[in-house]
């Protein structure tokens, strides 16, 4: 069917599926009445069948898989190239299931195995690989994306939880840091960071509890690792960064990371920089690398990550666009080698596109806490160009109401297609359109733009501007490419300086 996706389940997430004893959690089971509702397949590779049969349990062997024919099985591929005599039954199940992945076989993989998750990411198929909450989250997007509300970010002193310490949320991270000779336990040291005034973005469930949290600090001249490196001027330390495994999936340390990003440009911080530990926070340690933190040694048993937030845009080296963007965001190419586009869009989908304008034209945190929407976005259209590449500069144009240029992002990807599957798959977890919406605008080629929103320009750029300025002749009604010169001058107009020198080669 038009627009179906098909999940490749993992044996973890399987087996509660198939024990009626057992409560399912509410992602897992909003995920499985999601799929169902949209027609999604939700299927098992005969390699999960094998991982049943080793069971030694014989009435759990055979009570399973009577219950594995409840889910479509999965035609056996072949041979997986990457299995060997050598390769032990675990691996050789995880290998074939990413084989899948990889052969197409399937949309995405849904498990909670971080091993498997790891072995993703040395074959390059993270994007493809979801836990439960991810893949909750995907559906929710596409079937209820209305009902996908902005998280409720909130910039607070930290000893305003100090009352909360006794709560489950912290005992991770308890754990984590426990007391030894001379270094107090996680609490005490809590307590005395909140004596200090060190302050915290947090996020709160629908019930109100900590659901996330990162402490932060701003420090100069900071040595950051055990071989005695030092950040020069000031820096921005995440002290702590956890999101619970209940709200994974809806975008919180990506907003975290945007407010890390605004704190160090009005501070002038040089750089932002974190520990974390590279077998339990591999799903950190990838979102920080996707945004520009690198490596840089360890202290103790944790990993050293480190960005380069320059105040002013650093000279443009051997980096491309994208490249450039990624580790110096949110500073951006815009010189005579990168393309500038002006895109058309209706009210109703800035709204939804853009929901934090234009309350974050000021600050990053409106008078009710709410941050904004976060960073990495997609837009569907019509348009006839074809001529988007990667690194590319889009100014987007509010049409009918307002008719002026809103918000500034740097195009990732770009891609030309007409399956509605493939578009879901390809948007994933940044799209602001329903599976419907996907499948009426695949009547035809649609044009995929994956991008990086900058933010909102200061001052709005009119219509009347634009046609007063020459940027353009008539209205806009379609996706327009802007000259160097028609570019500076909406900078220059709005208030945005351009990130890069136009004239700079």
């Amino acid at each position: 069917m038009k627009g179906r996706l098909r999940f490749l389940l993992d044996t973890n997430v399987v087996i509660p599926l198939q024990d009626p004893q057992q409560v399912l959690a509410d992602s897992l089971a909003n995920f499985v009445r999601l799929a169902g509702a949209g027609g999604h397949q939700l299927l098992c590779h005969p390699a999960n069948v094998r991982d049943f049969q080793r069971d030694p349990d014989v009435d759990r062997r055979k009570r399973n898989l009577h219950r594995l024919r409840q889910f479509e099985q999965l035609e056996d591929s072949g041979s997986c190239p990457w299995n060997g005599v050598a390769t032990s039954a675990n691996d050789a199940c995880d290998n074939e299931l990413l084989y899948a992945l990889q052969c197409d076989a399937v949309h995405a993989l849904v498990t909670e195995d971080r091993r498997l998750y790891r072995k993703a990411q040395s074959r390059g198929l993270t994007a493809r690989v979801y836990t439960i909450q991810t893949a909750e989250d995907w559906l929710r997007r596409l079937h209820e994306p209305r009902l996908v509300a902005l998280p409720n970010i909130q910039d607070v002193p930290l000893y305003t939880l100090t009352p909360e310490l006794s709560s489950p949320f912290f005992d991770s991270l308890r754990a984590g840091y426990p007391a030894s000779s001379g270094k107090p336990g996680f609490d005490d040291w809590f307590r005395a960071k909140a004596r200090e005034k060190r302050r915290a973005w947090v996020y709160r469930g629908d019930d109100g509890a900590l659901a996330a949290l990162c402490i932060y600090q701003a420090q100069s001249n900071e040595v950051i690792n055990d071989a005695g490196d030092v950040l020069s001027g000031a820096a921005l330390k995440l002290c702590t960064f956890k999101v619970g495994e209940l709200v994974r999936g809806r975008k919180i340390g990506e907003l975290f990371l945007k407010a890390a990003f605004r704190y160090a440009t009005d501070n002038q911080c040089l750089n932002i920089f974190i520990t974390a530990k590279a077998d339990s926070q591999d799903f950190l340690v990838q979102l920080l690398q996707d945004f520009g933190f690198e490596g840089r040694g360890a202290y103790g048993s944790d990993m050293v990550l480190v960005k380069c937030h320059p105040a002013a845009a650093p000279s443009i080296g051997s980096e491309a666009p994208v490249e450039f963007l990624i580790r110096y965001f949110p500073h951006f190419r815009a010189d005579v080698a990168v393309k500038k586009w002006v895109v058309p869009i209706l009210p109703g989908y800035h709204e939804i596109l853009f929901p934090d304008y234009p309350k974050s034209q000021t600050q990053l945190f409106g008078p009710d806490g709410h941050v904004g929407n976060a960073i990495k976005l997609a837009y569907l259209c019509h348009a006839r160009t074809k001529s988007i590449r990667p690194g590319d500069v889009v100014l987007f144009y509010r049409s009918a109401d307002e008719k002026a240029v809103t918000s500034v992002g740097v195009v990732e990807r770009f891609e030309i297609l007409q399956d509605a599957a493939s578009i879901a798959g390809l948007v994933r977890r940044r799209t602001v359109y329903s599976i419907k919406e996907i499948e009426r605008l695949t009547s035809q080629p649609t044009k995929v733009i994956l991008f990086r929103l900058i933010g909102h320009v200061p001052r709005p750029v009119t219509y009347d501007q634009l046609l007063s300025a020459g940027v353009v002749t008539g209205p806009i009604q379609s996706i327009t490419q802007l000259s160097d010169d028609s570019f500076s001058s909406i900078c220059s107009r709005s208030g945005l300086p351009p990130s890069t020198p136009v004239n700079q080669a």
